[in-house]
């Protein structure tokens, strides 16, 4: 990758930080700040991934070598890993809900700490299912 290059995605990457806090500090005291600095970050971000795109995808195709099985064994760790993270990312805002209520009705009544109880647990083992998916993909492997 050209050395002007690495440089651009730099600046656009630093300047998609600090041109939306300019926005919000030194804006007028209305709406229009939020957005104002929410589309320059959209811009500076999407467009610094969007140019970090064409540049990785748009060299010279490579191919791997004959009889290598090295882009399953790594799909497979990325599938993994996604079964991880995705579960618990789903799982942290189920329980965030569920947590936050089942308090709320507990100090209203404590004879519903056993429901709430469960409530919260089964939002938890939607991070158990995906780490059991995860481990039987790495078994595979």
């Amino acid at each position: 990758m050209n050395m002007t290059v690495k440089l651009l995605l730099i600046a656009a990457f630093v300047l998609g930080i600090i041109l939306p806090f300019g926005y919000f500090l030194l804006g007028a005291k209305t709406k229009s700040r939020y957005k104002k600095a929410l589309a320059t970050n959209v811009f500076f971000t999407f467009g610094a991934c969007l140019v970090a795109g064409v540049m990785l995808l748009g060299g010279a195709p490579v191919h791997a070598a004959a009889g290598s099985g090295a882009s399953g064994v790594g799909l497979g760790y990325l599938a993994a890993a996604l079964s991880t993270g995705l579960s618990c990312v789903g799982g942290g805002v189920a329980v965030s809900g569920a947590a936050s209520a089942a308090l709320g009705a507990i100090s209203e009544d404590s004879s519903v700490l056993g429901k709430s109880l469960i409530f919260v647990g089964l939002a938890e083992g939607v991070c158990l299912y995906g780490l059991i998916i995860s481990f039987m993909i790495l078994g595979q492997l």
